[in-house]
This record gives C-alpha cells, sequence and structure tokens, in this order.
C-alpha cells in the first residue's frame, strides 16, 4: 500500500496466496453445518495463517530491514549501497542480530493483522458478490476482477489500519543502530514513549499514503493472482492443470510472486513516504536518517504532499524506489515460506472444509 500494505506487502492469511485461497472457499459457497465447527475451523486457519506468517517474516527479515534503511537512510551519509554491500555492512557493524532487529514487532502484528484481513475479505467477499448476484439477478454470478480489486483494499484498510501503530514503531524500531543515541526497548516501551513524548496522532503518521497504497497493493494482489489462477485452469497453458483441476503448489507460488510483484511495484513510491513519514517528529532519530544533507535528523513533513515534494527535490524521482530490489528479491522466498507452512500447519490442525449439498 503505499507500500507494504503497501505494502510491505505483503502472505498465508498474511500473504495474498492464502488469503485468496480461503476467501475464493467463501465465495463459491463454503458453509459449515455446526456453529461450533465454523469457529475452530476458522480458529485454526487463523493459527496456521500466523504461523505461517511468522516464519515467512523472519526468514526475509534481513532483507525487510535493509529495504526500509535504504528507504530513509540521508542520500549525503551513505552507508547501505545495495543489498549485498547493505547487508554486509549491518552484519560487520551490528552482528546477527542486527539482521532481524524489528522483526519481533512484525511478527506480533501479523496474527492480529491476518485475522482482520482474513476476516474482512471473506465478509467483504460475500457481501459483495450478494450485491451483485442481486443487481445482475444471476445467482451463479461469480466476483469480476474489479470487485475482487474492491474486496482486497477493503479488506487490506481495515486490517491495516487496526494494526497501524504496531507499524509505525516497528519502522522506528528497524533503523536503530547501534549508535542511535536513544534505543526503544522493544514493541510496548516504543509505543507507550512515542504516546508519552509525540501524542497518539503520532502512532498514525504515514496512514493516509498507507491507505492510498492498499488500493493498487492489496487490491492488486488478489485480483492478479486470482485472475491469473482462473484463466490457467480455464486455457491450460503448457499442462499446468492436473485431471482435477487444481494447480500445483509451483504454479500458485508463481501466480503468487506475479501478483505480489505487480502490486508493490505500482504502490512502493507510497511506501517509501510513508516510512520517512513515520521517522518526523522523532527527536532522538539516530544519523542514518534522511535529510536534507545538512542535519542529521529527518525531514519534517507537514503532509504526504509535502512528503513527496521534498524527496523529490533533495533526492530525485529515484528516490521513490529506494529499497525496492531487496523489496523485490524476497516476495518469492516470502510467498514460498507462507504458502508451504501455511498448509503444512493447517494439515496439523487437521483443518477441514465442508461443502453444502
Amino acid at each position: 500500500m503505499a507500500s507494504e500494505d503497501v505494502k510491505s506487502g505483503e502472505s498465508a492469511v498474511t500473504t495474498i496466496v492464502n488469503l485468496a485461497e480461503e476467501a475464493k472457499l467463501a465465495r463459491e459457497g463454503v458453509v459449515n453445518k455446526a456453529p461450533s465447527y465454523a469457529v475452530a475451523t476458522i480458529c485454526k486457519s487463523l493459527v496456521a495463517g500466523g504461523v505461517a506468517g511468522g516464519v515467512s517474516r523472519t526468514a526475509v527479515a534481513p532483507l525487510e530491514r535493509l529495504k526500509i534503511l535504504l528507504q530513509v537512510q540521508n542520500p549525503h551519509n551513505i552507508k547501505y549501497n545495495g543489498t549485498i554491500q547493505g547487508l554486509k555492512y549491518i552484519w560487520r557493524t551490528e552482528g546477527f542480530r542486527g539482521l532481524f532487529k524489528g522483526n519481533g514487532t512484525n511478527c506480533a502484528r501479523i496474527v492480529p493483522n491476518s485475522a482482520v484481513k482474513f476476516f474482512s475479505y471473506e465478509q467483504a467477499s460475500k457481501g459483495i458478490l450478494y450485491l451483485y448476484q442481486q443487481q445482475t439477478g444471476n445467482e451463479d454470478a461469480q466476483l469480476t476482477p474489479v470487485l475482487r480489486l474492491g474486496a482486497g483494499a477493503c479488506a487490506g484498510i481495515i486490517a491495516m489500519s487496526a494494526t497501524y501503530p504496531m507499524d509505525m514503531v516497528r519502522g522506528r524500531i528497524t533503523v536503530q543502530t547501534e549508535n542511535s543515541p536513544y534505543q526503544y526497548r522493544g514493541m510496548f516501551h516504543a509505543l507507550s514513549t512515542v504516546l508519552r513524548e509525540e501524542g497518539p496522532r503520532a502512532l498514525y503518521k504515514g496512514w493516509l499514503p498507507s491507505v492510498i497504497g492498499v488500493v493498487p497493493y492489496v487490491g492488486l494482489n488478489f485480483a492478479v493472482y486470482e485472475s491469473l489462477k482462473d484463466w490457467i485452469v480455464k486455457s491450460n497453458p503448457f499442462g499446468l492443470v492436473n485431471d482435477s483441476s487444481e494447480l500445483s503448489v509451483t504454479t500458485r507460488l508463481a501466480c503468487g510472486a506475479a501478483a505480489g510483484t505487480v502490486g508493490q511495484t505500482v504502490a512502493y513510491p507510497l511506501d517509501v513516504i510513508r516510512r520517512r513519514m513515520q521517522m518526523g517528529g522523532w527527536s532522538h532519530a539516530a544519523s542514518v536518517l534522511t535529510g536534507d544533507g545538512r542535519g542529521k535528523v529527518p525531514l519534517e513533513y507537514t503532509g504526504m504532499v509535502d512528503a513527496f515534494r521534498k524527496t523529490v527535490r533533495h533526492e530525485g524521482f529515484g528516490a521513490l524506489y529506494k529499497g525496492l530490489v531487496p523489496n523485490s528479491v524476497k516476495v518469492v522466498p516470502s510467498i514460498a515460506l507462507a504458502f508451504v507452512t501455511y498448509e503444512v500447519v493447517k494439515d496439523v490442525l487437521g483443518v477441514e472444509i465442508r461443502i453444502s449439498d
């Protein structure tokens, strides 16, 4: 979304692959005859999504941290210059733990974010499909790519807004270095410190570009993934569909990676602006943060448009895509791990789906 959520981004219930799979089942008539069974199934799916998200995010945490550092670093005080050099620099200056700074907060955000996003997308899909069927008078009508985008956007906005303060402090914890003059000791310490020093509104800095970014990022993720999958099933290019009309894990992974790449590229500038706005007003900012080249503290932004204007003025249009390379590199392994872990955990928990007669 703007970036991560526009991004950012973003995952089995937490990735587009699994959310799309579960929501599609819901739209096609998945009903549970016993309320207790429905609750148990939802809970197990959410647990599977949370575990999958945690595993996938942790696996690519070094790339995620480097992306954020590249997004906000001062162009006149370059420390991170590319993916390989940046990772080596973090390892040399901060050690192994430095590669995973901020990952704990990110993982803690996954379960509530996944729960809200999963539930919101399923309900939005059902509601939109019902209205569409009533309008067209066709009870067998299915969601179009545009309607899928709308449902995905609704789910993304709701989930992102519900967990945004955690994402905001995660960004700040991530950019801390060993030389930072002030250290957040963890998520709760960061939340309380920001509330005390900057007020509750500070927890939602960068929220607007995040919301705007949800439409191209999450929306395109859902639309591209499901549309690609439907096209492959119908046309069966290169014999990718087996006799049971099921797509292989590899094919679904490729669809998810393509969807994620399209969504993140379109929405990435909004993610950069979101991160920079989140750093604004941080009196204890480390020298790594972006500025105009004359100071070590980050620039102050009066709003999203001002952040865009100052970023382009001081660093050029290319600055809006800083960190895109490590962000793109992590797409495939992140989705792959999330997908596989999600399926394995669901099997272990015995998650089943009952289709109505």
